[in-house]
């Protein structure tokens, strides 16, 4: 169990209007942190005042992308009950992150506390709206100063929280996606299944070229053969096609999204046939063009679930289920986001209350 050092603020911010929030623009009045040198082990752990990190233009971070990065959130219920969901998940995701970069993992008692105890110390700053959550954002970097290519031998973990506003502030608009068939995300062997910043940086340039065409996201096909469908950019994605629900297996270049988790055993629950499995952006034309593509979603952190309403592959246009939500989709989100702010009630053992 981590002895965590809490030094308050002096000078508390003004809270944020709460219908105008965003994502990832305010911050709260704390944020924990944490060091790491090599023969010591992880230590002082402490939640000091939100503020900025002086570091050496040399740090490694800086040059060699040595970090990584979770995303969660935390709810507040009708009784003012504070909540997280299924924060293990985030802590064993962050491990395996961490041993992909070769960063020291953080056990996943002492991850859980640090981000419970953060959220307790800062829980004011749970919005009160519906629909509205406070973003968990815990990382790792490097901070060892020179520029020899190697693991660094000093770290610092740091979590930092944001109040966001509801994603879907005037109802599930499906989204557009364009199908990527020259850059890739990931190949077999790289980080694709971690939450580092390279993945994102290198979706960058692919995601303003679609956003030029008019389209939301991209979707990522496999860097090897460039024909098997593997997520979206910011989300993992599912077909449900003449009823089955199909989304890519977990093959190494796919992240191993919390979301994606749940949605799956959520479907099972209920009966539904859930395949994780190659899938190819061909399969779904033929489906389409069939008249068995029934639905397209997106699952992740921010937006829950993401329906898609109009898919682009080459000269090929697809509007799936009138560009309008789906039955599955609906339920998905109604049974996650009841779960995540106990509307309805947890049957999975899914939340952790923050005391």
């Amino acid at each position: 169990m981590l002895d965590i050092k809490i030094t308050r603020t002096t000078a508390p911010k003004a809270k944020p209007d709460e219908s105008n929030l965003g994502f990832g623009k305010k911050f709260t009045d704390h944020m924990f942190v944490m060091d790491y040198t090599e023969g010591e082990g992880w230590h002082d752990a402490r939640i000091v005042p939100y503020g900025p990190f002086e570091l050496d233009p040399a740090t490694v971070v800086f040059h060699y992308a040595q970090e990584i990065f979770e995303g969660m959130k935390a709810y507040r219920t009708a009784d003012d009950t504070i909540q997280l969901f299924r924060p293990d998940c985030n802590a064993k995701r962050f491990q395996d992150s961490a041993d992909r970069l070769c960063i020291p993992k953080i056990p996943v008692e002492d991850y859980i506390q640090a981000v419970e105890t953060l959220v307790d110390v800062d829980r004011d700053w749970v919005p009160h709206s519906d629909g509205a959550s406070l973003y968990i954002r815990p990382f790792v970097f490097a901070n060892d100063v020179g520029l020899g290519v190697h693991a660094s031998k000093h770290y610092i973990f740091c979590i930092i929280c944001a109040p966001s506003g509801a994603y879907y502030a005037e109802g599930i608009n499906p989204v557009r996606i364009y199908v990527e068939d020259e850059y890739i995300r990931a190949a077999p062997g790289l980080t694709g299944f971690t939450k580092c910043g390279g993945n994102y940086a290198a979706s960058i340039k692919a995601g303003e070229l679609a956003e030029e065409q008019g389209y939301a996201q991209v979707l990522w096909l496999d860097g090897v053969e460039r024909k098997y469908v593997e997520e979206v950019g910011s989300m993992n994605i599912f077909f449900v096609i003449d009823g089955e629900i199909i989304t890519p297996a977990l093959t190494g270049s796919v992240l191993s999204g919390i979301t994606r988790k749940s949605a799956i055993e959520i479907c099972r629950s209920k009966g539904y046939t859930v395949t994780e499995r190659k899938i190819t952006i061909q399969e779904v034309a033929e489906a389409y063009d069939a008249g068995k593509l029934d639905e397209v979603f997106g699952t992740g952190t921010a937006a829950v679930i993401s329906p898609v309403g109009h898919l682009k592959w080459e000269d090929k246009i697809m509007e799936i289920n009138d560009n309008k939500i789906g039955q599955i989709s609906q339920m998905l989100y109604d049974t996650m986001t009841g779960i995540q702010w106990g509307k309805i009630p947890d049957e999975f053992g899914w939340t952790v209350e923050v005391k």
